[in-house]
């Protein structure tokens, strides 16, 4: 008989602003509410026994010694999806289309109908 694992996801080496999803642990087993939060990386401490992170959630406050184990990285191709996919053709309905896309578009829409300015 075979049994199944799961493979361990071991910890990346975050570098400062970057940005991370962390799992505060303790909450998370207590089954308290906002135990996941956005952060971003404000410091890298260092130890033999591995790195720990200083974040900073968007949301305010501050996270000292987090461990890597518990943090995942967002990428920043997952934030600008909606930009990246947005319909370059919408006839006027922008319904379908998220505020940052549009807000893109809208901007590039005006810079392309005039020379580029020098900074």
């Amino acid at each position: 008989m075979t049994f199944a694992t799961q493979a361990a996801t071991t910890a990346t080496a975050f570098k400062v602003d970057d940005y991370v999803l962390y799992r505060d642990p303790a909450k998370f087993w207590r089954g308290e509410p906002g135990h996941t939060v956005v952060c971003r990386i404000d410091g890298v401490i260092n130890y033999t026994s591995g790195a720990r992170y200083d974040l900073v959630p968007v949301t305010g406050g501050w996270i000292r010694g987090a461990q890597g184990d518990y943090t995942r990285l967002l990428p920043p191709v997952d934030t600008m999806r909606d930009i990246d996919t947005a319909p370059l053709k919408t006839d006027g309905d922008v319904g379908g289309m998220t505020a940052a896309a549009v807000a893109w578009l809208t901007q590039h829409t005006a810079t392309t109908t005039r020379r580029p300015e020098l900074p």
